[in-house]
């Protein structure tokens, strides 16, 4: 047990050194938690090393069951574990951090909750203001998006290139881009200054996620 938390605690420290890099994957809605297991696991295997856990649907018994699976799981691959929105669960099952919207409360209530070695994420959508906002008040990295047509979030505001250019030279903070992102578009959002894609459907709906993981790892070492 001690090796585990000792690994953990490195792998966090660096993630919070600017390492929140290459593909975020984020969970798909699904109820089957031995389903989802097995997703994820091709995931990490493909190369994936920062996991949102995102349940919008589910009980809170399931979610506390699919979250703690998950805890284990990505302590298994050595990856990060982020959980959306829930910043009580991210601290039942010691996550490594939360993911905030606009609606999730803020970075100093979360602060209090988890600590400060935690990682919090916070999305910004298309704000800019909204990102030197949270970057003030502590966050450690920022999300933007929809950069493309999403199928998760159809009618999400959209985020340009030249917004991620501009928080890229104005913010020194590591930059989460989502929405739509596939393994051939996911080079020009990188170029244009993403250090991570957020990816859901261009993942788990792949008929190989591990291949899939793969691809978007291999695109990350060549920007």
């Amino acid at each position: 047990m001690m090796m585990k938390t000792s690994l953990n605690s490195s792998l966090l420290d660096a993630g919070r050194q600017v390492k929140i890099s290459g593909l975020y994957a984020i969970t798909p809605e699904e109820s089957d938690t031995a389903i989802l297991l097995s997703q994820v696991r091709q995931a990490l295997q493909g190369g994936a090393r920062i996991l949102q856990y995102r349940n919008k649907l589910g009980s809170a018994a399931l979610r506390l069951e699919q979250a703690g699976a998950l805890r284990a799981l990505t302590e298994e691959h050595c990856a990060l574990m982020i959980i959306n929105d829930d910043v009580m669960l991210a601290k039942q099952v010691n996550a490594d951090g939360v993911h905030l919207g606009c609606k999730d409360g803020s970075i100093a209530a979360a602060r209090l909750v988890l600590g400060c070695k935690k990682i919090i994420g916070v999305s910004c959508y298309n704000q800019l203001n909204l990102a030197h906002q949270a970057a003030d008040q502590g966050a450690d990295y920022l999300a933007f998006g929809a950069f493309f047509s999403s199928k998760v979030k159809p009618d999400a505001p959209c985020a340009t290139f030249d917004l991620l250019r501009q928080a890229r030279r104005e913010i020194h903070l590591p930059l989460v881009a989502i929405g739509g992102i596939s393994v051939e578009n996911g080079a020009s959002v990188l170029s244009a200054g993403a250090s991570a894609l957020a990816v859901i459907s261009a993942l788990f709906g792949a008929s190989d996620i591990r291949l899939a993981a793969s691809q978007f790892t291999i695109l990350n070492t060549h920007n």
